[in-house]
């Protein structure tokens, strides 16, 4: 069976206080590391999406409704369930969080505000796809998961 699960998939997290969120994969270690010997992956999700926005609201109303919370982590493979969403390459997840961030708890704040920071304003813009629709996979990471 081929691996399916490589950086830029969207997948929906299992377990654990992140459960039921999307997030995208953007690192892969399939034969574990030293400090996890098990598969797993480093994803950036988002925590909490964007509010719903009408058109009567203020502009600063508008600005904090579109504003949304993400997180960084590591994950074991057995608690994500991979999504047939991939997120456009021009996002370059691979570039969206490395694993030195990772051992710092600074590193790890940047790299979460970086990642806000670029989902946000592809949330508010998507990128669009070949036939100049915006990105559904996009779309589907923005909205939160209904169950």
């Amino acid at each position: 069976m081929g691996k399916f699960i490589k950086a830029g998939r969207v997948v929906v997290l299992l377990q654990g206080r992140h459960a039921g969120k999307k997030a995208v994969v953007t690192k892969v270690f399939d034969e574990g590391s030293k400090a996890r010997p098990f598969g797993h992956a480093l994803v950036a999700g988002v925590e909490r999406p964007f509010k719903k926005v009408t058109k009567k609201m203020s502009q600063k109303k508008i600005k904090n409704k579109l504003r949304c919370k993400c997180f960084v982590k590591f994950v074991n493979y057995n608690h994500m369930m991979p999504t047939r969403y991939t997120i456009p390459s021009e996002m370059s997840p691979a570039t969206m969080v490395t694993d030195q961030q990772m051992t710092t708890s600074d590193g790890r704040k940047e790299a979460r505000h970086f990642v806000q920071k670029l989902l946000q304003e592809k949330f508010i813009t998507p990128p669009s796809d070949k036939s100049g629709r915006p990105s559904k996979d996009v779309a589907f990471l923005r909205k939160k998961l209904r169950f």
